[in-house]
């Protein structure tokens, strides 16, 4: 029972030191930066805020396009396609 108690609570601790590295989050690097920003580009965004590959997405936060509008965006990490485009208010 002892042992069974030591291998809990040694896994658990283990395990909230391993999470943080295991977190997906990050920005992009310079070559998916140059990337994205491309495919922005094309888009007709002309500038943008904070890019991060988030839950299995790229996400760009506040692309503007030329009239002023601004948009959240997810990418598919894979093609660098559009998936989902929000209006921000």
């Amino acid at each position: 029972m002892r042992k069974t108690i030591y291998a809990l609570t040694a896994a658990t601790g283990f395990g909230l030191i391993a999470a943080p590295a295991l977190a997906t989050d990050r920005p992009p690097n310079a070559q998916e930066r140059t990337a994205i920003e491309k495919v922005l580009r094309d888009q007709a965004f002309v500038s943008w805020e904070e890019i991060e590959f988030d839950d299995g997405l790229w996400e760009v936060d506040d692309a503007r396009t030329a009239d002023g509008k601004e948009y959240d965006l997810k990418l598919d990490p894979k093609t660098l396609r559009i998936v989902k485009r929000t209006l921000d208010n």
